[in-house]
């Protein structure tokens, strides 16, 4: 009997070894050794794509194993894009316990056109900030300096820490803005145009087209107009003196509106508003800077989007009439 247990003893500790390799093969670390890195996810990233690249890039050995702990530390199965600290030296469980916690970097996409209070709002979601934050991003952080009140804030996509303070997150987009606008800033100077005023009217110009090929033919339209010492009669411009409605920021206008007492009421007053009124892109600065040689003084755009040009206020009303009614 004694020779029966010792041998029975003997198997299963045979077998326990064996599964002690099996477990590690499969859910134990790539590189016991190795350090922390930066591991970041593209925005509409998949599971399966991510696995496949942890995998590629030597922090996983099974990508089998790797979706097996994410079924358990993750439930809802989605990792969040964005920018997370790992390593080789890590388990699938460990991993899966690092992505169910959500990424420290958050990816933040600012689109063209969009006012700053707007990217308020995007930034606390996506940063998790206080509406006390939020508000005094608005008020304090993006005001420091008159010309960076507004137009500043550069549409493009961020990868932003969780930690960063707002007025950090305002001096990024700022330097962003520095940076794409230099070349842009050179040639208004050529042009003897205020760099202000060039980001001014790219404001407008973004907000006002249905499109990059509107743009400068808008562009010219709008300079003709300021040459020409006529107001400028912006919607948009109403848009933003009149703030977020119930349906959003840009909802059309009505009458009642173009009677709103504001200097960024362009059917008010003549000339540009104090500031930019939207952060625009590369493709509105470039108009408002490259404007269509043009003899037109007004546009409207149809129900399709296409755009439709007059030289004379007689035939902008004909063009209202064939198009919009």
């Amino acid at each position: 009997m004694m020779i029966v247990r010792t041998i029975s003893y003997g198997a299963l500790g045979i077998t326990l070894i064996a599964l002690f390799f099996v477990y590690a093969a499969l859910f134990g670390p790539a590189d016991p050794n190795a350090e922390p890195e930066q591991f970041v996810i593209p925005l509409d990233a998949k599971n399966e794509e991510i696995a496949t690249r942890l995998k590629e890039e030597g922090f996983i050995k099974s990508e089998r194993m790797l979706a097996f702990a994410l079924g358990w530390k993750l439930p809802q199965n989605t990792i969040e894009p964005g920018g997370y600290t790992i390593s080789k030296s890590m388990t699938p469980w460990e991993l899966a316990s690092v992505f169910s916690l959500g990424s420290y970097l958050k990816w933040v996409v600012i689109r063209e056109g969009t006012r700053k209070e707007e990217i308020a709002e995007i930034l606390q979601e996506k940063l998790n900030w206080s509406n006390e934050e939020k508000e005094n991003w608005i008020s304090t952080h993006t005001a420091e300096r008159p010309a960076y009140v507004e137009g500043v804030y550069f549409p493009d996509t961020y990868l932003i820490p969780k930690d960063e303070t707002p007025a950090e997150v305002a001096r990024r987009l700022q330097s962003k803005f520095d940076e794409k606008f230099a070349p842009f800033a050179k040639e208004a100077l050529k042009q003897n145009v205020r760099w202000t005023t060039a980001l001014k009217i790219a404001s407008l110009i973004q907000r006002e087209a249905a499109g990059k090929a509107d743009m400068p033919l808008i562009a010219g339209i709008l300079w003709n107009r300021l040459l020409d010492d006529m107001k400028l009669e912006v919607d948009a411009t109403i848009q933003y003196a009149r703030g977020k409605t119930s349906k959003g920021w840009w909802t059309p206008i009505t009458p009642e509106d173009k009677k709103i007492d504001s200097p960024f009421n362009t059917y008010k007053y003549k000339g540009l508003p104090p500031h930019p009124i939207a952060n625009p892109g590369i493709n509105a600065i470039t108009a408002a800077l490259y404007p269509k040689n043009t003899k037109c003084f007004f546009y409207i755009h149809d129900n399709r989007g296409n755009i439709h040009c007059a030289q004379t206020y007689k035939d902008h009303l004909r063009n209202i009439n064939t198009y919009l009614k």
